[in-house]
């Protein structure tokens, strides 16, 4: 039986944290149950997922359709878009079925990249890699979620190149429904005429948009992305910042340019050693840039951005003495003046 490989090459980098990622594992669970109610579907589509932030890992091999289990999405450091390419090539040259003499070999595969920032990697080898062994072979659909994304560097991998600006969960929704249509589509078009082209249906009344190559940015500049860990159990937390644009209409506005804070959230410290390429980034951040009050999501302490003689990151409470779980340093809490302070931060 010649199989329909679809692969999914999800960026779990540190700016996905929070309800992004989220929405993607839901509709993951989306994407299957739906395919599976569909009878061409069952008969070719084979899934597989690759995770990737500063390294890339399998999280679901290729797998007939009816076994597939969605699994749960871990976050890393970094977005190593050209590591995550040379994985999937990789993957592809040891999972495809070649045509032979003796036997057909499996329809083109389709994959679907999902990245929210640029890549913090030197990805030019790779590309060339792909362009000149893999591209015309596969069909591949880049998804830039928020506006983000420099799409001239998406532009260099596919033509198929797709806005999801807005990330609600109604925009989610509809997203991952278009996503199951241009399967169900692929796997129909196989089956009855042969034809493994790729087709993706209308984004009309959707929030997905074609877009063309643009242009833009080693540090995803959109998010601040910083580590801290928590006092009271020692485990990791991430916060995360997104860049605002005051406006230029309303001057106080506009001179508070920065990040605002987007939220604070507890990592698997395993799993994120595992997908982080452990570079030391060396860049900071002037607290004077990031607005916002962060919470500790792993104790609820009020303070969960406390920052340590070290240079680390931790949080507090109401305790009199407070002790840094990077360095063991102890002390009292004092506020920061007027030039604010020069934190670490992550790759995003």
């Amino acid at each position: 039986m010649r199989r329909l490989p679809v692969y999914f090459l999800i960026d779990v980098s540190e700016s996905m944290v929070g309800q992004p990622i989220e929405e993607v594992q839901n509709g993951m669970h989306t994407i299957i149950q739906e395919l599976r109610m569909d009878p061409y579907a069952l008969e070719t589509v084979y899934v597989s997922i690759i995770a990737f932030a500063g390294k890339a890992i399998t999280l679901s091999p290729l797998t007939e359709l009816y076994k597939f289990y969605p699994p749960v999405f871990p976050v890393g450091g970094g977005t190593s878009l050209g590591v995550a390419m040379d994985y999937l090539m990789d993957s592809i040259d040891h999972d495809i079925q070649k045509t032979t003499l003796e036997v057909k070999g499996d329809w083109k595969p389709i994959i679907f990249l999902f990245t929210d920032g640029n890549p913090t990697d030197d990805y030019h080898r790779t590309f060339k890699r792909w362009n000149d062994k893999y591209r015309t072979h596969c069909n591949m659909v880049c998804i830039s979620i928020g506006d983000n994304v420099n799409t001239l560097i998406l532009g260099q991998l596919s033509n198929n190149i797709l806005l999801l600006k807005q990330t609600d969960k109604e925009s989610f929704r509809q997203f991952f429904k278009w996503i199951t249509a241009s399967i169900r589509t692929s796997s129909v078009a196989v089956e009855e005429t042969g034809d493994d082209g790729l087709k993706l249906p209308s984004t009309s009344g959707i929030n997905l948009t074609k877009v063309e190559p643009g242009t833009g940015g080693k540090v995803d500049e959109n998010f601040a992305v910083m580590m801290g860990k928590c006092q009271t159990t020692g485990k990791p937390y991430l916060v995360k910042f997104a860049r605002r644009f005051g406006n230029p209409e309303d001057i106080e506005d506009f001179i508070q340019q920065g990040f605002r804070l987007v939220g604070t959230y507890p990592i698997d410290e395993a799993k994120y050693a595992q997908l982080s390429d452990g570079k030391a980034l060396g860049k900071n951040i002037n607290t004077n840039l990031l607005y916002g009050r962060p919470t500790c999501p792993c104790c609820g302490n009020q303070y969960g951005f406390v920052v340590c003689e070290c240079g680390n990151i931790f949080c507090a409470g109401e305790n009199a003495n407070d002790h840094c779980p990077w360095c063991g340093m102890q002390g009292e809490l004092v506020t920061v003046g007027e030039g604010g302070i020069d934190v670490k931060r992550t790759q995003g």
